[in-house]
């Protein structure tokens, strides 16, 4: 009777909310023993009652559990953002650990780490060090994001593992999710109060975190794990000494879609920075050869010469950009991407490009170099090519074509930031699986793709005035993305014709404008010709001037795919980007966030014709809003100032 008693009030739910009580997280049981996590904002349930479990080497663990009590704790963790979406991040936030065990057998332990923040919650399941799970290999995670109704969401069906994570963010009918979808990271949702994105932090020593069907037909997700490529039927290899810890598994929140732009929720769950001095981490724009075919002096597609490279270092001296990026085809072995030639050797120049005239050409114009390299050579050459491109002077890499995100090239990503942070090299990962909050822990990964950005302008029409749109209330929520923006030959979608070099872009150049403010990276491409912008500069005064890392963001008005207008703030300066969809509007933002005193705002709004733009300036105040129209597929981008500070930019 005592026994039974102690296992009524076991089961009794623990409910955790954030300080400022909007959002709760409540772990129970269900009818089979297993754990379940829940979410609500402000009352709403957004999660039903999901069950937790895995399924190691030969068994499950979560079934028939009881749980043995609850320790709960509170605290700050404010840190500095190197470069990003705000000076800092972290803040307030409620902690507690639920502990289960069988309760016979080898009476495993599983614990339920849970955190509630003003931004959103997060869990994450820890098989603490223990004789019966040493060594224990993780095959399923059994995870489940049960939806008490049929939310509205959207998501990228990438549909199998294995890829570089570029794609479209479509609408998704919770009714219709099936096994054999397979959802990228993040997934964002609305319901009738509130909207929230699942995600993924501090991956750490795991494989990445995908959504499929749960498959029993019922409204939500179930979590799927990214295999190892030696086999499918592991996706993790513990390690002995080890506890095996999951990711968290991360619920950002907020009231509406907007809310959650400019969020740091998914970085401040990942582990504290590992860099002491992040003082030779300098975020910045970079002008780049590849995108428009490495096009200068009217001619197209003449490759990664010297010549050229000292063109596109001119073109960055000249507008005052820190960076220039030289892409594919600078080393022995190189030219033929995604290709890896016997004979590669990232420390050989080719004859036709001579590495240390255009190192010395960019030092004595003021400009740094990166350098782009296939993942697979850096792997056979990791400290000695780390150690000549510090030698060189290099200000960073450019890794490409990882297009995996399994257990093992997770603990590659970790290899090579901590080597490239030994030799103060910053980096970008191409290829790329979405942003898991690694930047924080290595600062020096600046930027990344996994994103279907700019270059499929070159092969595709998929780069739609929507597209971008969805970009800004997506992917862009969990980390910076390299969306290589700054094409400049803007043309109607009627006009727009797919070609390799000098390519075209369907929307206008003040959408591309926006796109520098919308989009997140701390180092950003200025991706077009030399010769184009020279030919059509009408915006160019605005990309040189934009930083690339921010103190602050203000989400300001938009709607979920179909316009979305952002404001950051670098010291006194704020800037505001508004990118429309396929339908023109008009749009008033307000400007209350300004605070007291005058101000002017600068602005750069669509012209007559996708490549033009009217420019103008306005006496402003915090009591006033900014009414704005935005052409189909069009934008409009402003820097807002203090009254006279505006002489001095």
């Amino acid at each position: 009777m005592i026994l039974a008693v102690a296992l009524a009030a076991a089961a009794v739910p623990v409910t955790l909310a954030s300080p400022d009580g909007h959002n709760q997280v409540t772990v129970a049981q269900d009818d089979q023993g297993r754990p379940t996590w829940s979410v609500s904002r402000n009352g709403e349930i957004l999660i039903a009652p999901s069950p937790i479990a895995l399924e190691l080497t030969d068994d499950r663990i979560g079934y028939g559990m009881v749980r043995e009590g609850e320790e709960r704790r509170s605290g700050d963790d404010r840190y500095p953002i190197v470069a990003g979406n705000a000076a800092t991040g972290g803040g307030a936030y409620r902690e507690m650990v639920v502990h289960f065990r069988e309760p016979a057998g080898a009476r495993r332990q599983l614990d339920l780490v849970v955190r509630a923040t003003d931004k959103g919650v997060a869990f994450r399941t820890v098989l603490p060090l223990q004789p019966a799970t040493a060594a224990a290999l993780v095959r399923v995670e059994e995870t489940e994001f049960r939806f008490p109704q049929a939310w509205r969401c959207w998501g990228f069906n990438v549909g199998h593992t294995g890829s570089s994570h570029e794609g479209e963010f479509d609408p998704v009918d919770t009714t219709r999710v099936r096994e054999h979808n397979l959802f990228d990271l993040p997934v964002l949702c609305q319901t009738g109060r509130s909207a929230f994105a699942l995600a993924e932090s501090d991956l750490g020593d795991f494989g990445g975190l995908y959504l499929t069907g749960r498959g029993d037909g019922g409204l939500g997700f179930r979590a799927k794990l990214s295999p190892a490529l030696d086999d499918p039927r592991v996706a993790v290899r513990s390690r002995l000494g080890s506890p095996i810890r999951t990711p968290w598994r991360v619920v950002m929140l907020g009231d509406r879609a907007g809310d959650l732009v400019g969020s740091t929720l998914v970085s401040d769950l990942a582990s504290p920075s590992r860099i002491a001095d992040t003082s030779w981490i300098k975020p910045g724009l970079s002008a780049w050869d590849w995108w428009n075919g490495f096009s200068v002096h009217g001619k197209t597609d003449q490759g990664t010469t010297t010549d050229t490279a000292k063109a596109y270092i001119d073109f960055a001296a000249a507008q005052g950009l820190p960076y220039a990026l030289i892409d594919d085809g600078w080393y022995v072995g190189s030219g033929k991407a995604p290709l890896v030639l016997p004979g590669t050797d990232l420390t050989r120049p080719t004859d036709a490009f001579d590495l240390d005239a255009v190192l010395a050409h960019a030092k004595a114009k003021g400009v740094r170099i990166w350098l782009w390299v296939h993942w697979r050579a850096l792997d056979a050459q990791l400290e000695e090519a780390m150690t000549f491109f510090e030698k060189k002077g290099v200000a960073g890499i450019k890794a490409d074509f990882m297009d995996r995100d399994d257990q093992a090239i997770v603990a590659w990503y970790n290899r090579v930031l901590e080597s490239a942070a030994r030799h103060r090299l910053m980096v970008n990962f191409h290829g790329a699986f979405t942003p898991r909050g690694l930047n924080r822990t290595w600062p020096n990964f600046v930027t990344q793709e996994g994103v279907l950005g700019a270059e499929y302008n070159k092969w595709s029409s998929r780069i739609t005035a929507r597209h971008n749109v969805m970009l800004g209330y997506t992917r862009a929520l969990v980390g910076p993305m390299d969306y290589t923006p700054g094409g400049f030959r803007n043309v109607a979608p009627a006009a727009f014709a797919f070609r390799n070099a000098l390519p075209f872009v369907q929307t206008s150049r003040a959408h591309g404008l926006a796109m520098y403010i919308v989009y997140p990276s701390p180092v950003a491409m200025v991706s077009d010709s030399p010769d184009t912008y020279a030919a059509s500069p009408a915006g160019l005064s605005f990309i040189r001037s934009v930083p690339t890392g921010w103190d602050e963001t203000r989400f300001l008005d938009g709607e979920v795919g179909e316009h979305i207008a952002v404001a950051r703030r670098k010291g006194a300066r704020w800037y505001i980007g508004a990118m429309n969809g396929e339908s023109a509007r008009d749009v008033s933002l307000p400007l209350s966030f300004l605070g007291s005193g005058k101000f002017t705002a600068s602005l750069w709004q669509d012209g007559d014709a996708p490549d033009q733009l009217r420019d103008d300036a306005r006496r402003v105040s915090a009591s006033d809003r900014l009414t704005l129209h935005l052409a189909a597929s069009g934008g409009a981008v402003a820097v807002v100032e203090p009254t006279g500070m505006e002489k001095r930019r």
